[in-house]
């Protein structure tokens, strides 16, 4: 199971966004945090079957070490809250 690096960002008071640095694109979103986060695997599979289709697969997950390296990154994780998502969801059918 991967477990992807996800920024989460709440600036706007009426909704919050998250992101993947490993997967330029892909977003989610939510009225807060808590449900940013819930849709976060939806994004991914979202994702993942877009990838699919151009007969590409996911990225493996950089370590959260590896993102504090990238200076496209840096400071987003610096300046942000940051969550792990895992994927394939622990609820997801085998």
């Amino acid at each position: 199971m991967a477990r992807y690096v996800a920024i989460i960002e709440d600036s706007d008071p009426d909704a919050v966004s998250l992101w993947f640095p490993d997967l330029p694109g892909c977003i989610s979103g939510g009225d807060d945090v808590d449900e940013a986060r819930e849709n976060a695997p939806e994004a991914l599979a979202f994702y993942a079957q877009e990838l699919s289709a151009d007969g590409r697969e996911l990225p493996p997950p950089r370590t959260l070490d590896e993102l504090k390296a990238d200076p496209d990154v840096a400071d987003d994780l610096r300046n942000h809250t940051i969550a792990l998502i895992e994927w394939p969801p622990l609820d997801a059918p085998e």
